[in-house]
């Protein structure tokens, strides 16, 4: 199922009889200050901060010690 140039043609005359062109361009407008409201948002964000160097040795970390479990399932 191919969507040709006649079929784009019929489905755009179909929305603008079914929206008007006033609501379309009003739309688009919408669109387009919402874009450029994102754009400033991501610009007026702080950079972040560089990482702090650790100084000093790591700790050393042991792995916790299994403890048995009783199988309470067998009767």
């Amino acid at each position: 199922m191919n969507v040709g140039p006649f079929q784009i043609v019929i489905i755009l005359l179909v929305v603008l009889v079914l929206f008007g062109r006033g609501r379309i361009s009003e739309t688009m407008g919408d669109f387009g200050k919402g874009i450029k409201s994102f754009k400033k948002g991501m610009t007026d964000e702080e950079p972040a901060k560089p990482a702090q160097r650790i100084e000093g040795p790591a700790e050393d970390v042991k792995a916790p010690e299994k403890q048995p479990t009783s199988d309470k399932t067998a009767n």
